[in-house]
């Protein structure tokens, strides 16, 4: 990858949208969506003008995670987000409902996330979270190609098989050059609810080990909780409750730690980039 040489993709700022905060994950099955609808909730509670973009087209988890399953509509060639918990929202999940999977090749990928990005009314935004699909796909180098990336943040879990595909994602988003904010361990570890006693499940650790290795920001561990599960699966986030104590601490705590690493970064500027075969 070299970057300003001729005939290369600029990437075009969001109309509307200040900062463009990807989530991430090496590998399926570490909690990543579970963690973008939560930082978008928490980002919202603090005040901040907030959306969430659905960009895993094949498993669009967010409407049943945000509880809503309504059909967008059109205001001339925009479309007009759906908006919950004060967070404005678009996923293939409202355009393609119920169990029917999505058969697409990388072009209609490609299609369906610059309308995801650029034909939704969007409106005025302090931030987008994308909540990207697992791996180093066509979505995520469509996005950014194409998109200016304020950051990234990368989900891992604290065992070794998902702190390997986590390091690629990392090596990912450094090879394009868009600024890492930082890894979170999520499903760090649980607190037994009979004798409070910690339990590391899978591991511990890792995630703060990987990222002081790559030189990255850790941003947190977030606990094992049935209640994060039981939100997820009601369509009531569990960042809603803002219990300094409660399980929903942990995702209010990531949220102010990713603002304090984006006013770190600063601006981002906009340079052209060409991702090679």
């Amino acid at each position: 990858m070299t970057p300003n040489q001729p005939g290369q993709t600029p990437r075009l700022p969001i109309a509307g949208v200040k900062c463009l905060i990807a989530v991430g994950s090496g590998k399926g099955g570490v909690g990543k969506t579970t963690v973008a609808v939560n930082l978008a909730v928490g980002l919202a509670s603090l005040g901040y003008k907030t959306g969430l973009m659905d960009a895993d087209v094949y498993g669009p988890n967010v409407p049943l995670m945000m509880g809503i399953n309504r059909t967008p509509m059109a205001l001339g060639e925009r479309i007009q987000p759906l908006e919950q918990f004060g967070v404005r929202l678009m996923s293939m999940g409202f355009l393609n409902p119920g169990d029917k999977p999505l058969v697409w090749r990388g072009p209609m990928l490609h299609s369906v996330i610059q309308q995801f990005l650029r034909g939704v009314d969007w409106g005025e935004l302090d931030y987008l979270v994308i909540d990207l699909p697992p791996g180093t796909g066509d979505v995520q180098l469509t996005l950014i190609q194409t998109a200016p990336i304020t950051g990234a943040i990368v989900v891992t879990t604290p065992s070794d098989v998902s702190l390997e595909d986590a390091r690629k994602a990392v090596h990912m988003f450094h090879q394009v050059r868009v600024p890492i904010l930082g890894i979170v361990e999520n499903m760090s570890y649980l607190v037994c609810p009979h004798c409070q006693e910690r339990i590391d499940v899978f591991s511990h650790g890792g995630g703060r080990r990987t990222a002081v290795e790559m030189k990255v920001h850790f941003l947190g561990e977030l606990p094992l909780n049935p209640a994060v599960r039981v939100g997820g699966d009601s369509g009531k986030p569990i960042a809603l409750d803002e219990d300094p104590r409660g399980p929903g601490a942990g995702f209010l705590e990531l949220a102010r730690n990713t603002i304090a690493r984006i006013e770190e970064i600063g601006p981002l500027e906009s340079p052209r980039i060409e991702i090679t075969e």
